[in-house]
């Protein structure tokens, strides 16, 4: 009886203890891992494209010159407007790019003192060099502004334009300051709202007292003004609540920063020389090319701009892309950073792709709310919107390059200068707009190819076709029966019927595949 009262008792023992180690033990965490990477990704895409959908505003702008000054101003405007964007490259010298990476690198380790130092040093020394540009750009148009191509009227634009210079440095620096702590939102007071609506208000002010000659020239200056006060503005309170002591001055910052934007600088200027090059060799040959006058550079910047809304869909993500992918590549996190490019890729491809097809089907109904004289330019904007969008979805491969080897950039963007001039110089006097078109496809072509070479045999990173594949796919089953309604209905009827095909196609299969990767 007491044996097995002994027994009964330890068995009774041993299930206590096992419930007390129970209740101990920490229970484990069953729920699935939270995506950091792909909410901060998305939550920076979100306030992104509302930035670029405000943005967009500024076609109000060009709308107005269009329709109150006609394609010549709206040319003189465009042509001034791409040199200056050329030369603000030289203004800021690559610290928009630079500033970004080195914040988000000392967000990453907690020197908060450090990102305070990095943003006073990149204000004071954006604001220098882009005075000086500015004052030396000026100067120089008035002592050899004869012996350029341009029409003299041009020049004066482009001198007036070139006050915009640091207006438009501080907007980029003070912008890429606030993206490298991971702060979206700041674009959308700046460049979304602040620049087209003080830009549009200008420039009805300018017409409504007389002051046609130069309206849109002053009220881009006003506007780009405008903007970089109020990115200044925004940028600073986010360090305005540091109490933390500065422990390094701001010059002993602007060495390592200038070191590091200066490959960035150079690479940044070939880019947007590839970008601007074809208005500004259009300008270089009016009336000396087949078609090209004043008026035709006019309609063709029209196409540009509405083309290059392409590629703002890559703003969407890229500025929140490069604070991530910085801080991944910093720990050695290259798996991690290669699937979030993989993923970023195809997101940016949905996008693309349906904007493409529209702007090639339905180019010329699209260009008609500008006026009937612009409604030449749709053969050239389907050309135009196949570029931009190659330039949008390869620049992914340049933030990657960017924040580990920049001076790799360097040497694909030189090889990508060089084709492009030497295309737009063969072209333009063959073909007009149409080989200005054609000119600037060529070279992003080549620089898709050159970007991918990096990523593929230096940094060893797997090709995304499994990414990529789906929304490929899914635009050329689409784009089929478009183009055969194209080709059956004439007429603007035909354009926007067949864009209508696709885009109902296209968006089925979109959902489908967003369903079939829930239940995956």
């Amino acid at each position: 009886m007491s044996r097995q009262f002994a027994g009964e008792w330890q068995r009774s023992n041993s299930v206590s203890t096992l419930e007390s180690a129970l209740r101990a033990a920490p229970i484990p965490d069953t729920a699935p891992p939270v995506d950091k990477t792909g909410l901060e990704l998305k939550r920076g895409a979100f306030f992104n494209t509302i930035a670029l959908l405000a943005s967009n505003l500024r076609g109000v702008f060009t709308f107005l010159v269009a329709r109150l000054l006609g394609p010549a101003a709206l040319g003189t405007f465009s042509v001034a407007w791409a040199n200056t964007d050329l030369v603000s490259k030289i203004a800021v010298f690559g610290l928009d790019n630079a500033i970004t990476t080195f914040v988000a690198r000392s967000q990453a380790t907690g020197d908060l003192a450090r990102s305070r130092t990095l943003f006073r040093a990149a204000v004071v020394l954006v604001l220098i060099q882009s005075s000086l540009v500015a004052a030396i750009s000026i100067a120089a148009l008035q002592i050899f502004g004869d012996r350029l191509q341009f029409p003299r009227e041009m020049l004066s634009a482009l001198a007036f334009v070139l006050c915009a210079l640091p207006g438009i440095a501080l907007y980029r620096v003070c912008t890429s300051i606030s993206r490298g702590m991971k702060v979206m939102k700041h674009d959308i007071f700046s460049r979304g709202m602040t620049e087209p609506a003080i830009t549009t208000l200008a420039l009805l002010v300018a017409i409504g007292f007389g002051f046609t000659r130069f309206a849109p020239e002053v009220a881009a200056v006003s506007g780009t003004a405008a903007s970089g006060i109020v990115a200044l503005i925004l940028a600073s309170k986010l360090f305005s609540g540091m109490t933390v002591r500065d422990t390094v001055s701001i010059w002993s910052e602007a060495k390592p920063l200038l070191a590091y934007a200066a490959p960035i600088s150079i690479y940044q200027m070939f880019n947007t020389f590839i970008l601007r090059l074809d208005v500004i060799m259009l300008g270089w040959f009016i009336d000396r090319a087949p078609g090209v006058t004043l008026a035709t550079v006019g309609v063709y910047s029209v196409t540009v701009e509405v083309a290059s809304g392409l590629r703002k869909v890559n703003q969407a993500f890229n500025p929140i892309f490069a604070p991530v992918v910085a801080g991944m590549t910093a720990t050695g996190d290259q798996q991690r950073a290669e699937a979030t490019y993989a993923r970023l890729a195809e997101w940016i491809l949905w996008i693309l792709l349906p904007l493409v097809a529209v702007m090639t089907l339905a180019g010329s109904v699209i260009l008609l709310i500008y006026g009937p004289a612009f409604r030449q330019g749709g053969a050239w904007l389907a050309i135009i919107g196949i570029a931009c969008a190659t330039n949008a979805f390869v620049s992914l491969g340049e933030t990657v390059i960017m924040v580990q080897r920049p001076h790799l950039n360097l040497l694909n963007s030189s090889v990508t200068c060089a084709v492009a001039f030497g295309a737009n110089l063969w072209l333009i006097p063959r073909f007009g707009a149409m080989g200005a078109a054609f000119g600037i496809l060529l070279p992003y072509v080549i620089q898709g190819i050159l970007r991918y070479g990096v990523l593929r045999l230096i940094f060893r990173w797997r090709n995304p076709w499994s990414s990529i594949r789906p929304p490929i796919f899914t635009a050329i089953i689409a784009f089929v029966p478009a183009l055969i309604c194209r080709l059956v209905v004439d007429g603007i009827a035909g354009q926007v019927m067949a864009a209508l095909v696709f885009i109902a196609i296209f968006g089925a299969a979109w959902l489908h595949h967003r369903r079939s990767a829930k239940l995956v």
